[in-house]
C-alpha cells in the first residue's frame, strides 16, 4: 500500500511538471531547482526528482553536463520541425472533433473564445495563454482519439515554454483571436475540414512571429 500511496505522489509530480511545460509556466533554458519546486507544490524532493527525471528520459526537459536539468532551448531547424508536425496532427484532431461536438461542447469553446479576448483587452498574458491552451485542447478532446490527443499534449510540452513569447511580440496580439474566430465559426457549421485550415493558420501564424524571435 506505502508503495502504491509513492507511486501515485511520483506520478502526481509528473502530472503537474507536465502540465507547466504544457501552460508556459516554464520558461525556455530555465534550470529547474529541485528543492524549489518541492516547496512550491508541498511535497518532498524525491517525487521531484523522479518526475523530472521521467521527463528528461521523454525529451522534454534536458540534463546538462553538471546534472542540472533544464528546460530545453529549440534551435531554428528544430522548432520548424514542431510546427509542421503541430499543423498536422492539430489540424487532424480539429477537422475529426467537428462533427462529433456536442452542443455543450461548443457552448464551452464559444465562452473560452470570450474570454480570451477579455484577456487580451485586460492586458492578462498569463490567463490569456491559460484560455488558450483550454480553447485548442477543448476541441481535440472531441475527435475521440486520445493517442493522437496524447501526441498532442506532447508537443504542446515541447512548445509550451515558447508560447508566452508571443504575448511580448507588439504585431501577434491584435491579431492573436483571428483565426480562434474563424475556428469557431467553422465548428458551429460542423465543417472539419475548414476548422482544420483554421487551425493550421492559427499554428503558422504563431510559428512566424515565434520564429523571428527565434532567428534573433
Amino acid at each position: 500500500m506505502l508503495k502504491l500511496e509513492h507511486q501515485t505522489l511520483n506520478d502526481r509530480a509528473y502530472g503537474a511538471l507536465k502540465q507547466e511545460l504544457i501552460s508556459g509556466g516554464f520558461s525556455p533554458g530555465q534550470t529547474l531547482v529541485i528543492r524549489k519546486l518541492a516547496e512550491t507544490f508541498g511535497i518532498s524532493t524525491t517525487p521531484i526528482r523522479e518526475a523530472l527525471q521521467r521527463l528528461v528520459a521523454e525529451r522534454l526537459l534536458e540534463m546538462q553536463n553538471n546534472r542540472s536539468v533544464i528546460v530545453p532551448l529549440l534551435s531554428a531547424p528544430a522548432f520548424e520541425e514542431l510546427t509542421r508536425i503541430r499543423i498536422a496532427v492539430e489540424g487532424l484532431a480539429g477537422e475529426m472533433a467537428a462533427t462529433r461536438m456536442s452542443e455543450s461542447g461548443l457552448a464551452n469553446i464559444q465562452a473560452t473564445l470570450a474570454g480570451m479576448q477579455r484577456a487580451i483587452e485586460a492586458c492578462d498574458t498569463r490567463a490569456y495563454l491559460t484560455l488558450n491552451e483550454a480553447f485548442h485542447f477543448a476541441i481535440y478532446q472531441h475527435a475521440g482519439a486520445p493517442i493522437l490527443l496524447n501526441m498532442i499534449r506532447d508537443l504542446w510540452g515541447r512548445v509550451g515554454p515558447y508560447l508566452k513569447l508571443l504575448m511580448q511580440a507588439d504585431r501577434y496580439i491584435p491579431q492573436s483571436n483571428d483565426a480562434h474566430r474563424r475556428i469557431v465559426a467553422a465548428l458551429e457549421q460542423r465543417s472539419g475540414p475548414t476548422v482544420r485550415i483554421f487551425i493550421e493558420e492559427d499554428i503558422a501564424v504563431a510559428a512566424a512571429v515565434l520564429s523571428t524571435t527565434l532567428a534573433k
